[in-house]
């Protein structure tokens, strides 16, 4: 019994069946606010006029740039292991899509 119980500081993370099969995304659109960076998970299909949003995730200032660090520190990983990611043309950005980065 003693086993099953989380040493002090260790954080018991629980993975869900439904978010663990994940959602596609080949666009994301960042705003932010005085308080919080917004970041829409976008899946484009070619010749399909309309997307949805698929996942909206709220940040801290702090947290986004936590994420940022955290995501270029496993860019560089993933490069050292497979080689260079080759940057493509991006897809234009909808101009119609949601408010600006105030709040």
């Amino acid at each position: 019994m003693e086993e099953n119980k989380n040493k002090e500081g260790q954080l018991n993370i629980e993975l869900g069946q439904d978010v663990a099969e994940g959602t596609y995304s080949n666009l994301a659109i960042i705003n932010h606010s005085i308080s919080e960076f917004i970041v829409d998970f976008i899946n484009i299909m070619p010749g399909v006029p309309k997307a949805k949003v698929k996942s909206r995730i709220i940040l801290t200032p702090q947290h986004a740039k936590r994420l940022s660090k955290a995501l270029a520190d496993n860019v560089r990983k993933f490069e050292q292991q497979h080689g260079e990611i080759k940057d493509y043309e991006q897809p234009p950005i909808p101009m119609n899509f949601g408010p600006t980065g105030q709040a």
